[in-house]
């Protein structure tokens, strides 16, 4: 049994998943399993089956959002520690191995991550403060935006049995998502490092795909509060509730101010529901919608 499963989900990025890829073969720690995940890609992303060999377990699948190329993944690997890659972004030297001293100096935490490089439309740049990451308990700092970076994170496979696998409703924010689940009762780990290359900026991001990112970070923290999961912890139940609040505020304001009134009475309502407490009225369908 390899110690990590890596998983590289894709979409039609062969140019890049090869970079990827190789990022993860160069490594000097060899004890991994290296699993593609191909969500339907219509490029030739198909030839990096035959390209890497043996090197690699590549999974074709129809177009299903990269929570599903995750998950599947997910279910297919092996090993106890599971580590993600983006197809547009990089490992650097050492990554793995760094990660492998860390979960043996540190065995009682199940999640962790590194630092890493930004690279914006081709140029490095400095990440903002308020991305500055963090370690211990996120849950508070994650309820705003996205505190872990799913291209620098290690996690033991127990967490996707206990906080369940990827939302595969959510075609972004996925992520953000999962994080909340685990951090709600687990500490997060951070190796002050820089190990990944992360890539930004160019069209094939989701999140560029989508209009209002915060309806998606709404729909995951009502989940949240109408799983139960926060009613022993009144203070993490308060901050989120205020935050779905604060998010909410600001999506109404951009729909009266784009005239989707008909979107905006939905929020109101939203608020409303949320100000009460009354979480199971909330048809949270609608914040999915494109």
């Amino acid at each position: 049994m390899p110690f990590f499963s890596v998983i590289i989900p894709t979409y039609n990025r062969y140019k890049s998943v090869k970079d990827s890829i190789q990022s993860v073969l160069d490594q000097a720690f060899r004890d991994f399993e290296l699993i593609v995940v191909d969500d339907g890609s219509t490029d030739n992303t198909s030839d990096i089956e035959e390209m890497f060999g043996s090197s690699l377990l590549y999974l074709k699948q129809s177009n299903s959002g990269v929570s599903s190329a995750r998950n599947a993944g997910i279910k297919k690997s092996s090993s106890p520690y599971i580590a993600f890659l983006d197809s547009d972004d990089i490992w650097l030297a050492g990554k793995l191995r760094k990660q492998y001293q860390f979960i043996k100096e540190n065995p009682h935490v199940k999640i962790h991550q590194t630092e890493e490089i930004w690279i914006r439309n081709g140029r490095r740049v400095n990440s903002m403060n308020k991305h500055a990451k963090k370690c211990g308990r996120l849950f508070m700092r994650s309820l705003n935006m996205c505190m872990i970076s799913p291209s620098s994170v290690v996690l033991h496979k127990s967490l996707f049995e206990e906080y369940g696998l990827f939302d595969e409703n959510l075609p972004v924010c996925e992520d953000y998502d999962l994080w909340l689940r685990i951090t709600g009762n687990e500490r997060a780990g951070l190796i002050r490092e820089n190990l990944i290359r992360k890539t930004g900026g160019h069209e094939s991001q989701l999140s560029r795909t989508y209009w209002g990112m915060d309806r998606f970070r709404v729909y995951s923290i009502i989940k949240l509060l109408r799983s139960g999961m926060l009613h022993d912890k009144p203070r993490y139940l308060k901050k989120a509730k205020e935050t779905a609040l604060s998010k909410c505020e600001i999506l109404l304001n951009g729909a009266l101010k784009r005239e989707k009134s008909e979107f905006a009475h939905y929020i109101e309502e939203l608020i409303d529901y949320l100000e009460c407490g009354d979480y199971s009225s909330i048809d949270c369908e609608i914040l999915l919608k494109k």
